[in-house]
């Protein structure tokens, strides 16, 4: 009987609950336990055993610089004609080629300190390195951020030196000196002091350093980074409206002054929202270690393979149990019963119908430690995707079935919960 005195259905404890749904579907998608991550484009090599992909958005950019580039071209070198267009293109993949040993410099550091990199992947603007773990010390974190930038700097230097070898008034002499700025563009755009940028990253390693605390310097480094992104959306069309970045326009309004807007809110977008994800990522990584195999396992029954499904389920429901292991005569694991495999059976039949039936061998890697945690324990699951998993005590003995689904939902809701 339960405490409003009905009869408690046997077979409640082990039917699969609804998601309860999280407070807000705004969150940053993070990487899915058990499930492995698309690509997220075309795979172009794996230097240093990290995948880089290209992103179908750089398609798009890569035709706008070409289109852009090419009709500083026309002014430039008229006598190229439509040969111009080629000249541009190979600009662009040039650019891009900077871009990626820019993210390079940040995944050989990563690699250095030990820390995993998922993949590198260039897209609209710029590129990402997708670093799986946090940098354990502030002074580590500041080198990683730097690097990225250096290295721009560096090439920008490099170009310069060669346009110092050629006729300006060539093809060469423009390519070299439009990869000089653009290279310097960069490395100066990657060193202001908000997150997402390289210099947030600056920016909260310096403020780590001086409180003791990472998640300070997180939350300095994004509403830096969100003051940053207003920053652009509104200075950006002033200060090309008034000539600071190039030749002056006189007059407001028409397609420039609409590209510049445009330009603009796409830069000013991706700022705060990186912001915005880096902030409740941190959040969420603060709260990652209550995230353990042992509070989230639903205790289980030893039950043989012969048993009736009925008669399994008036066990677990006599221990407070919510999951089955089939094991043998030996007491030893073999099989997990899957819950998905229970809802499909009518009450009418599990009389006749035996646990091995519904069972799951049990394979390498569903075996979990009751004692992973945190970032450890989503690795794992991402490692070896499995729908249930077979938690034992360090003693070997049987402690439960953990569920990804159960993951998931504790995964979502530490995501969606506001900050204390």
């Amino acid at each position: 009987m339960d405490e409003s005195g009905k009869s408690q259905d046997p077979e409640e404890s082990v039917r699969p609950q609804p998601p309860e749904p999280p407070e807000q579907d705004n969150t940053p998608k993070g990487p899915t336990p058990g499930k492995k991550r698309s690509g997220g484009g075309i795979l172009m090599g794996r230097p240093f055993g990290v995948p880089v992909y290209v992103a179908p958005s750089w398609f798009l950019v890569a035709a706008l610089i070409t289109w852009v580039f090419g009709g500083q071209l026309e002014r430039v070198l008229p006598e190229l004609g439509a040969a111009r267009y080629l000249v541009s293109l190979f600009f662009a993949v040039a650019f891009y080629a900077s871009v990626l040993v820019h993210e390079l410099a940040h995944t050989v550091v990563a690699l250095r300190f030990k820390l995993p990199v998922r993949r590198i992947q260039l897209q609209f603007f710029g590129g990402v390195s997708e670093i799986e773990k946090e940098s354990e010390t502030p002074g580590r974190e500041f080198v990683l951020a730097f690097v990225g930038p250096l290295l721009s700097l560096v090439l920008a230097g490099v170009f310069y030196a060669g346009m110092q070898l050629v006729d300006p008034g060539t093809v060469p002499g423009v390519l070299l000196a439009g990869l000089m700025i653009s290279n310097l563009i960069v490395a100066v755009f990657n060193l202001l002091p908000g997150l997402p940028l390289d210099g947030g990253r600056m920016l909260r390693a310096l403020v780590w350093k001086i409180t003791g605390r990472p998640m300070s310097g997180t939350i300095a480094a994004a509403w830096v980074g969100r003051a940053l992104a207003v920053t652009v959306l509104i200075g950006l069309p002033l200060l090309t409206h008034t000539g600071a970045l190039g030749t002056a326009r006189p007059e407001l309004g028409g397609a420039d002054s609409l590209t510049d807007a445009l330009l603009a809110a796409i830069l000013a977008a991706i700022i705060w929202t990186g912001a915005g994800n880096s902030l409740r990522m941190a959040r969420l990584r603060e709260r990652l270690p209550d995230l353990t195999a042992r509070t989230l396992t639903r205790r289980a029954v030893p039950v043989e393979t012969d048993t009736p499904l009925s008669e399994a389920l008036r066990r677990a429901n006599d221990a407070g149990a919510r999951a089955l292991v089939v094991v043998d005569r030996q007491g030893t694991p073999t099989a997990l019963v899957r819950e998905a495999a229970i809802v499909g059976v009518p009450d009418h039949r599990r009389p006749w119908v035996a646990v091995g039936t519904l069972a799951q061998d049990l394979k390498d890697g569903m075996r979990v430690s009751a004692e992973l945690a945190g970032e450890d324990l989503l690795e794992y699951l991402r490692a070896t995707p499995a729908t249930e998993y077979l938690v034992i005590e360090e003693t070997g003995e049987i402690y439960g079935v953990l569920s990804t689904a159960d993951v998931e939902r504790a995964f979502v809701s530490a995501m969606a919960r506001k900050a204390a």
